[in-house]
């Protein structure tokens, strides 16, 4: 009898192996063949075989057979469970992991260790604390909290839903604290955006005398970067070097390096790790070019992405949507171009991802026909691309194809999110649709699923602040459930600035100092309605309150593209090799306008110290009438023209008059991109309707 039975159990263990090895090395076909020949052989109920099964079509992404092999099953243990769990976390399905917890529950299956640990990170990446501390309370009664992996996989869960005090106290009481304990809680603080508890706590480690591995030193780095501190990241990379670690040979250690120096600002080391990488991944390449393009050196990001397509390298959804989203930043339309011809050639360009950034870079460039022409060829689309649309529309002052945008996906079954919920209000308010706004604000606060944030109500004191509804608008920042920040404060100041209400500027004012008093956008905003009110001791009396801490505010800058390539301009600008000639057309088109429609410079935006002819010389050298100028240098003024100009800043209201009148006398339409939205000049009006 023993010796019928040892054949068999031979094949058996054979077969189990198979299966093993199919899984390990994600041979599909193969998995298959052995999943036929285990049928043949009459293993098809058995249930070592078919808990391998299981794990081998989770693995090759066939989920759907997994579920099938597991529905199949006349016997089921745990290991069964907890191999579907596994696959339906490694298919990026975590609610179908805990609702398959559930019901094994139910069932009075017990889970052991490996149950436990794959439910704690589904916890984690659903951000579901309450489901994990639940199971945490089934795990303590079942006795599993001590083991490592467990206890481990615990503090993780609660790091990752952002309950770090939690994760500290897990820790704290964990029996045995091995190297990825310490990781885990680094890597929470460093999450959590804690990263001098992370510095903390890497101290910690070291004096515990925790060897450090790859994780650790890539968190840190990230850590680092995030602070700016530059000399604890650099002493990390000098642990690096001085302990022999092979940096150039581990592709995450040198992005992470890469990433650090970038976000500090050394680009010149940066590249120096770069050149010493002997097998360069994505995300070095990816790190260096966007470090290379927030530093405004476009043309060598432009490059280093050259060489990245010319290498071996695959261009992977991210650094195609990187690159897009730079090219829409900068609003460089042509480079955005190629940009998309070239992402529809290869397999990444065709993710949901890339399709959003190409129609984000489309909108962000005022190209909205492209933009929505893409949005309807997408052969799917999720909440980003519907709000990638609401949001792209609503800058332009299009509110009710916003709308429209917004009502169609909910008829495609698609619900809002937060972003969403602020793209819709955000369209409203630019658009001046006053009771939609209020409606969709009111379904906000009834939503079960989302609540309403500090920039939603933001949005709403600015609707209700457009509609001169200035006390409205206070009183629903002193009557909401969150704290008031900066920004929602100097909306209200903007409302009582365009509506000249000095008084409640004054309290608006004094709010903002006590809130952030280091803000230089704070004293301009403040000095700017003293200033429109006439009121000129007050007016210096805060821009040399602003002198005395040494703040100055950022830099006015313009762009346009002329034939390729960009051209920048800051107000007063002397350094453009064609100054002498834009001074000569904007002077010609002064006089046109004055001759034709009796424009006068809006002196009120000039410096006040100053005389009323040296005040209309500093409004002419505004950096966005300096780009006007070099685009009409270069393109004329043909009738029906489109020129687009791009501002850094919020557009002053002297140049919005100018650019009101130009587009009038010269028939050429100006599309203007400042900080807050699109201003579309057409025939002497635009988009905003002069509230900005």
């Amino acid at each position: 009898m023993t010796r019928l039975l040892f054949p068999i159990w031979r094949k058996r263990q054979r077969l189990a192996n198979l299966l093993r090895y199919c899984s390990k090395n994600s041979l599909l076909d193969q998995g298959v063949q052995v999943h036929a020949a285990t049928l043949r052989m009459g293993f098809g109920f058995d249930l070592m075989l078919s808990n391998d099964l299981i794990g081998m079509y989770a693995k090759c992404d066939e989920i759907d057979m997994a579920c099938l092999v597991f529905d199949r099953m006349i016997d089921r243990n745990v290991v069964s469970w907890t191999a579907l769990m596994c696959g339906h976390l490694q298919n990026a399905n975590a609610r179908a992991t805990l609702s398959l917890f559930c019901q094994m529950v139910f069932l009075c299956v017990k889970p052991n260790e490996f149950t436990f640990s794959t439910n704690f990170k589904a916890c984690g990446i659903l951000h579901v604390p309450k489901i994990g501390m639940q199971i945490h309370g089934i795990c303590v009664i079942s006795g599993f909290e001590s083991v490592p992996v467990v206890g481990n996989s615990i503090v993780d869960m609660y790091s990752k839903c952002g309950i770090i005090k939690e994760a500290a106290k897990m820790f704290n009481v964990l029996p045995v604290k091995n190297l990825i304990s310490w990781n885990t809680m680094i890597a929470g603080y460093t999450l959590a955006g804690q990263g001098e508890k992370a510095l903390v706590w890497f101290h910690r480690m070291q004096e515990n005398g925790e060897i450090l591995d790859e994780y650790t030193l890539t968190t840190m780095l990230k850590a680092c970067s995030g602070l700016g501190k530059i000399r604890e990241g650099s002493v990390i990379h000098g642990y690096l070097i001085t302990s022999g670690f092979p940096c150039s040979a581990k592709a995450a250690i040198a992005g992470s390096l890469i990433d650090f120096y970038v976000k500090c600002g050394n680009l010149v080391e940066a590249r120096r790790v770069f050149n010493q990488i002997g097998e360069k991944n994505v995300i070095s390449w990816s790190a260096l070019i966007l470090g290379y393009a927030q530093e405004e050196n476009l043309g060598e990001a432009i490059e280093l992405f050259r060489q990245l397509q010319n290498s071996s390298m695959r261009v992977d959804g991210f650094v195609l949507s990187s690159m897009m989203g730079v090219f829409a930043d900068f609003a460089l339309v042509e480079q955005g171009k190629q940009m998309h011809a070239y992402a529809v050639k290869i397999p990444y360009g065709l993710e949901i991802s890339v399709f959003n950034s190409i129609v984000d870079m489309y909108l962000k460039c005022g190209i909205l026909d492209e933009a929505e022409r893409l949005f309807n060829e997408m052969p799917a689309r999720n909440v980003v691309s519907w709000t990638v649309m609401i949001t792209g529309f609503g800058k332009h002052g299009l509110g009710k194809e916003a709308i429209r945008f917004f009502d169609q996906m909910r008829l495609d079954n698609i619900d809002p999110d937060a972003v969403t919920y602020l793209a819709i209000l955000s369209a409203c308010s630019h658009s001046g649709l006053i009771e939609e706004g209020e409606e969709y604000f009111s379904q906000l606060c009834h939503n079960r699923s989302v609540k309403p944030g500090i920039e939603h109500y933001a949005c709403m004191v600015d609707l209700l602040g457009r509609d001169g509804r200035l006390k409205e608008a206070k009183d629903l920042i002193e009557s909401m459930p969150l704290k008031p920040n900066v920004g929602i404060w100097q909306t209200l100041l903007g409302a009582c600035r365009v509506h000249g209400d000095l008084q409640l500027g004054k309290e608006v004012g004094k709010s903002l100092l006590t809130l952030d008093g280091d803000n230089p956008v704070n004293y301009v905003m403040i000095s700017n309605i003293y200033a429109e009110a006439g009121y000129w001791k007050d007016y210096e009396a805060v821009r040399e309150l602003a002198k005395t801490k040494g703040l100055r505010k950022e830099a006015g800058r313009s762009w346009v593209e002329i034939d390729k390539e960009l051209h920048f301009f800051y107000g007063g600008d002397n350094t453009h090799p064609l100054m002498e000639k834009i001074h000569v057309v904007l002077t010609e088109m002064e006089k046109k306008m004055k001759q034709e429609m009796g424009y006068v410079h809006g002196v009120k935006f000039a410096l006040r110290d100053i005389d009323e002819e040296s005040k209309e010389e500093s409004l002419r050298v505004h950096s966005e009438k300096l780009a006007i100028g070099l685009a009409l240098l270069h393109g004329g003024w043909d009738e029906g023209r489109v020129i687009r100009v791009f501002k850094n800043l919020r557009i002053c209201g002297d140049c919005h008059d100018f650019i009101k009148c130009l587009s009038k006398i010269l028939k050429v339409v100006f599309v203007v991109r400042d900080a807050n939205r699109f201003h579309h000049f057409k025939d002497g009006l635009c988009s905003c309707r002069d509230y900005w």
